[in-house]
């Protein structure tokens, strides 16, 4: 069982197209039978955490805040850090690949991150923002981890999923 981790838009500026990707994302992550790790918060947080929630699967919710009083409703699981941003380095460390839907700002420090600890990372591609805009590149010129890419939200699990086991020893 992997601990996959959707990144993306928050509330304030995902779209209807991102959302609707992240929840399939969610719900085809229950399906397969592994643990959905996000921020906790809404957009694709909440999109992603509902599909897995809606099909049985076990949400995670990382929270950038003191209390778990501003978890989505669809956390099963409720983790509050008091980090802020910093969270992003706890959901990182805490999945074994990540999936990127859309994203602004922090959803480029999260794949930072886990470009920098060579964790898997699959681009959502049409998702917008970060997912689009660093599909299929390296963020740097030491190549550590290519941004792969996926064209549909089960695709993107497929996809993690493989480099996950291809990444164990």
């Amino acid at each position: 069982m992997y601990q996959i981790l959707v990144v993306g838009y928050n509330e304030d500026s995902c779209t209807d197209v991102a959302r609707a990707l992240a929840y399939e994302v969610g719900a085809e992550v229950a399906r397969r039978g592994h643990i959905l790790l996000t921020g906790g918060l809404g957009g694709v947080m909440a999109s992603a955490a509902r599909g897995a929630y809606e099909h049985g699967g076990i949400t995670v919710s990382i929270l950038p805040q003191k209390d778990t009083s501003q978890a989505n409703p669809y956390s099963t699981v409720k983790i509050a850090t008091g980090l802020s941003h910093m969270r992003n380095m706890v959901n990182v460390w805490s999945a074994d690949g990540v999936i990127v839907v859309g994203g602004g700002a922090g959803t480029l420090i999260e794949v930072a991150a886990a470009y920098l600890e060579e964790k898997p990372v699959v681009a959502l591609v049409g998702s917008g923002g970060v997912a689009d805009e660093y599909a299929g590149k390296y963020l740097d010129d030491r190549h550590k981890t290519l941004i792969h890419t996926a064209q549909t939200p089960k695709e993107a699990v497929e996809k993690v999923i493989r480099l996950i086991e291809g990444s164990r020893p």
